[in-house]
């Protein structure tokens, strides 16, 4: 091999360690360079193919022969691989078949739970069936139910966010594996992602950013996603009126995941990964369960990093609150106590529905005294499978030995994204707006001229509708989460994506979820998000690479993005994640001084 193409080889050995695709792009190379007595203009050209091997990696583009004059197709190869002996690995229930996609395999869709339907409804998740055929794990897992019904209504979301969905039932308990070889003797750091959606909608592939080939190609890792019970389904609690039966019944979708993680611990190492060396992600919803997770003593030493995405839940829901919604949603059944099981025989959608009615006339019958309180199905700290709330008022004892990484983003929400109108909003209209609401959170009331005035003393720079942005995805959960952590002996490390895509005219700034692409390699997939191109990767290319250390080592540093300070509530050390990322110390402090307690 000639010494530029021993070059461009060992540049593009991080991206294609499968050497079936090496060798391609070898030959794809040596021709061209034969073809085109391109001597004068290697440079540009080593250099031009360096700029584009991540979206060369993405799509399995040809691009480096696509012309007809250098393209060979005797020497082309398939980039998708799938046949009776071609990705096949044993699990504790029986074999699963997938495919290898530019060398990576996918198994999609294994059950690692039973069906949820029926007498499985409210109850802790069981075992499934083991299989002895091979069981074809080739597409996504049913959707955990939730309603579906105007799910792409609103054109915008469904663009920015590309939406994928397909059934939607009870069976719902499973997960997707993405890895670079099977049972091959390496253990290989696992990644566990749990999706957003609060605690009610959502799947393991609902973005195209979700998708693990990149990030597992780039540090050879495996790669887990996972569907669990959501809403009503999930989180029922019964438990007052149904007695020791239904115990559980509050907290069985964060028992989906325990169980999801069980599977990971008992099966990964076939798919050439180690159960010793797990990292919990999630972002929004996700986030939250990540630290709920970390306040369960059953998943105690199933995972061992966690990461915390826009997500900064240090409590989670109220026994009595959960146990009062329990009985009225009994009551709007026209049941009794000793009934419950009738809830268990009924379509899954009429029963969301049922829930849900029960819910608005609980919220609206406790009216004001509802204010801080987290409403609706989700967990809650019942004193048994969640003893307490995860870090407040003191961190769960379960977590302590846990490193963590705390990002959140710079605007939440962006109030101008789809109306270029706000673009021009003056101060003075901005705090009558978020007296009543401010992004995902109550408004703050008469506070809020002064909470406006503390942010544009801070950042006299922005313009109202961001200034509007910013007062609105605040970062005071973050510093909560942040502080209690701290107090434990595993280092917390906190980030702030700054990042502005240049979308929508710019309007879409920093918004909730544009980050997580950037975490996992994905920039040129999900182009909805980050526009594609070379600046997002480069900034992509560091925070992976700084994820991929963390999960090796529990420390960020040596990634790729600069020294990075484990956080202390003296100083509030935060990664600014930019085009050019930093370490400053606590940025907005006296900002969020003004918010309310």
């Amino acid at each position: 091999m000639s010494a530029s193409l021993k070059e461009l080889h060992d540049r593009f050995q991080d991206f294609f360690p499968n050497m079936i695709f090496m060798d391609y792009l070898h030959n794809c190379i040596k021709r061209l360079i034969k073809e085109t007595n391109m001597k004068s203009q290697r440079r540009d050209f080593i250099k031009t193919l360096g700029a584009g091997a991540t979206g060369f990696a993405l799509a399995g583009s040809t691009a480096a022969c696509s012309t007809g004059t250098v393209h060979d197709e005797k020497e082309d190869v398939p980039v998708l691989l799938i046949g009776e002996k071609i990705a096949v690995a044993d699990t504790a229930y029986g074999k699963v078949r997938g495919y290898i996609l530019r060398g990576i395999h996918y198994f999609l869709g294994i059950p690692y739970g039973a069906d949820t339907s029926g007498t499985n409804r409210f109850m802790p998740p069981q075992k499934p069936e083991p299989w002895s055929d091979i069981f074809p794990a080739l597409w996504w897992g049913n959707t955990a139910p939730q309603i579906m019904e105007k799910r792409y209504a609103n054109p915008y979301s469904s663009f920015i966010d590309h939406w994928n969905y397909d059934d939607v039932s009870e069976d719902c308990l499973r997960l997707n594996v993405f890895t670079p070889a099977l049972a091959d003797g390496k253990k290989r750091p696992v990644m566990f992602w749990l999706h957003g959606g609060g605690f009610t909608n959502g799947n393991g592939i609902e973005q195209d950013g979700y998708n693990g080939e990149n990030f597992s190609r780039k540090g050879d890792v495996v790669f887990v996603s996972v569907n669990h019970r959501l809403g009503p389904l999930g989180f029922t609690n019964l438990a007052g009126a149904g007695g020791d039966k239904f115990a559980a019944s509050g907290n069985v979708g964060m028992l989906d995941l325990v169980a999801a993680l069980e599977w990971v611990r008992d099966n990964i190492e076939n798919f050439g990964g180690d159960p010793g060396n797990v990292t919990i992600m999630g972002q929004s919803g996700g986030g939250a369960k990540v630290t709920t997770l970390t306040a369960m003593p059953s998943a105690k030493g199933l995972f061992h990093k966690a990461v915390v995405l826009s997500g900064a839940g240090v409590k989670t829901g109220e026994k009595e609150y959960a146990e009062k919604l329990g009985a009225y949603v009994i009551k709007e059944a026209g049941l009794k106590a000793s009934e419950i099981n009738k809830l268990q025989e009924m379509p899954w959608l009429d029963y969301i529905q049922l829930a849900n009615k029960a819910s608005a006339k609980l919220a609206e019958e406790m009216g004001p005294s509802m204010a801080g309180m987290r409403r609706g199905f989700s967990p809650c700290a019942d004193g048994t499978f969640i003893p307490q709330h995860p870090y407040f008022p003191e961190p769960t004892p379960e977590a302590a030995a846990v490193p963590m990484i705390i990002c959140s983003t710079l605007n939440e929400m962006s109030p101008s994204r789809t109306d270029a109108a706000l673009e021009n909003i003056p101060i003075e209209e901005v705090k009558e707006k978020v007296k009543q609401r401010a992004g995902f959170g109550a408004g703050f009331a008469e506070k809020a001229g002064d909470v406006v005035d503390a942010y544009v003393k801070a950042f006299p720079g922005k313009k109202p509708v961001e200034i509007w942005s910013m007062v609105s995805s605040n970062r005071q959960g973050v510093v909560t989460l942040a502080n209690a952590k701290s107090k434990q002996s595993a280092p917390v490390y906190v980030a702030w994506f700054c990042w502005q895509p240049p979308l929508f005219d710019n309007r879409m700034r920093a918004f909730h979820c544009v980050d997580i692409s950037f975490w996992y390699y994905n920039t040129d997939l999900m182009l909805t998000h980050s526009g594609g191109g070379a600046r997002p990767r480069k900034l992509s290319d560091k925070m992976s690479g700084a994820l991929l250390q963390f999960m090796r080592t529990g420390n960020p540093d040596g990634g790729g993005l600069p020294p990075w300070s484990k956080y202390t509530p003296e100083n509030g050390e935060v990664m600014v994640l930019d085009d050019i990322p930093e370490v400053k110390n606590d940025p907005d402090r006296e900002a969020r001084k003004s918010l309310p307690a």
